[in-house]
């Protein structure tokens, strides 16, 4: 496994900050067992300290479950109730890494994932982008990300019969990541 700097071209150890305007987190479940419904949190934030070795790095994450958004108002109200993320109670998911492993330009992200004040491990894997200095002369990094989770570790275990057999939801909810941070002065 190789965790040297040179691994990543204009890598430094500092602090970054989300850049909200080119980061995104959506997520997809299984929707009448043949299709897929589709969303995201538009409220979200993270900050990643970089070390001189790219493994003791540390990330802490949170979004806003209010935020949620799949383009259906309606779909939307009923998430943020108590059968699905109970947002007056449990305003926020939170994700604090463990460890993270490097392998080139592939990373695992091991960490504490809380939803709905249950707190359970969570592997989240992705890919490096790399490093640039912008037209404005900040230095930002990108990455794309990905886990899956089921939703009922967390609580949310609402589903409905289908009259043709079966249940509306999957259990399996695919969390994925394409973020853009800054590094901070």
């Amino acid at each position: 496994m190789t965790t040297s700097t040179d691994t990543f071209p204009g890598y430094v150890a500092g602090t970054w900050t989300l850049d909200p305007t080119h980061s995104e987190i959506s997520f997809s479940v299984k929707h009448l067992k043949i299709s897929k419904v589709r969303g995201s949190f538009k409220t979200f934030d993270a900050t990643i300290v970089t070390a001189e070795n790219p493994a003791d790095s540390t990330i802490e994450a949170t979004v806003e479950i209010a935020s949620v958004d799949t383009n259906q108002k309606d779909r939307d109200a009923h998430l943020r109730t108590s059968d699905f993320f109970l947002a007056d109670e449990f305003p926020t998911m939170t994700f604090v890494s463990k460890s993270i492993e490097v392998s080139g330009e592939k990373f695992a992200v091991t960490g504490d994932l809380t939803l709905r004040g249950v707190t359970k491990s969570e592997v989240i894997t992705g890919e490096f982008g790399g490093i640039v200095t912008d037209g404005y002369g900040q230095t930002k990094a990108g990455a794309t990300a990905s886990t899956v989770i089921n939703r009922h570790d967390y609580g949310v275990s609402w589903n409905a019969a289908l009259e043709a057999g079966g249940l509306t939801l999957g259990d399996d909810v695919t969390i994925n990541f394409e973020l853009q941070v800054v590094l901070q002065p």
